[in-house]
């Protein structure tokens, strides 16, 4: 029987090698601290104190998770959070798509100087003082528009869904459907939105991670617990614990090593609080989020 498979040579099979053990030294890297993390929000305290934790769990607890979870204000910070991510991912995704749709066709007057004027805003910015003056002055501090507004569009984002529309979607199809009549709001709701799932799908992670961490802008523009979201609710209780922490050392060696640990174990709950929706949400994205990094590689 014929093989049609291509024999490799020594040089290929040396590479092959040498990549493999790469990739698992990288995976090694990436997999040892995610465990530890783990590890160390589903132990107890006091081991974790005294450094007896690696990889698994020694002393099964949840009390990290209790400590963080009785706090009445957690859920209020995840229904932020959601809202935010929610609402701001949409609002982004909007601006971005139809900010690179025109930018992307060739028809498009004056396209190099709208695009140089975008990515002057990469390169200088007006700085953090009159940025918050100018949220101010639109009476959005205190408001959840504060947070989502002003961030808004990245024009790192913008370029790869410019990118994705010009090298992706042929410019034929465009020509044809104006042929048959159609006019630019149907060629781009009709042919180029329902193409673009994949660069969709890209935009929607990016900015959503984006907009669940945030913390500064929170911090920055919202003055209410109402309002916060769970990275801002998160450094609220671990600075709680922490102030807990100093001012019980003086009660006693027992008190202060309880909740020195408990204020120790906390650092790791919080992470996985913080990162788990994100870690649920990205396998589902993954393959998209490759496609788009690879297709705003290829062309500016």
């Amino acid at each position: 029987m014929s093989k049609n498979t291509m024999q490799m040579s020594t040089e290929d099979r040396i590479f092959h090698v040498f990549n493999d053990i790469f990739l698992i030294l990288c995976l090694i890297v990436v997999i040892v601290p995610m465990m530890n993390v783990v590890s160390c929000a589903f132990s107890d305290p006091s081991n974790v104190l005294n450094g007896r934790v690696s990889f698994l769990p020694v002393g099964l607890s949840v009390k990290s998770f209790t400590y963080v979870f009785k706090n009445k204000l957690i859920l209020t910070g995840y229904r932020n959070s959601v809202i935010y991510t929610l609402l701001g991912t949409l609002i982004s995704v909007i601006i971005t798509i139809i900010a690179a749709y025109p930018l992307s066709r060739r028809e498009l007057k004056f396209k190099g100087l709208f695009t140089g004027l975008f990515m002057f805003t990469m390169l200088f910015g007006g700085g953090l003082i009159p940025t918050y003056l100018v949220v101010k002055r639109l009476n959005l501090v205190n408001t959840m528009w504060g947070v989502l507004i002003p961030n808004s569009l990245s024009v790192y984002n913008m370029i790869i869904a410019r990118t994705f529309f010009a090298s992706q979607i042929p410019a034929d199809l465009y020509e044809a459907a104006e042929i048959d009549g159609a006019g630019d709001y149907t060629v781009f709701f009709r042919i180029a939105l329902p193409l673009a799932k994949p660069i969709l799908a890209v935009l929607s992670l990016f900015y959503a991670v984006g907009l669940w961490n945030m913390y500064f802008d929170a911090v920055l523009y919202l003055n209410s617990y109402d309002q916060y979201p769970l990275q801002v609710i998160l450094k609220e209780i671990m600075t709680n614990a922490t102030t807990q922490a100093a001012m019980v050392k003086a009660t006693g060696q027992i008190a202060s090593a309880e909740t020195l640990a408990m204020t120790e174990s906390l650092k790791y709950s919080t992470i996985l609080c913080a990162c788990v929706p994100m870690l649920a949400i990205y396998p589902f994205v993954q393959k998209y989020f490759a496609k788009g990094l690879l297709i705003g590689s290829l062309k500016g």
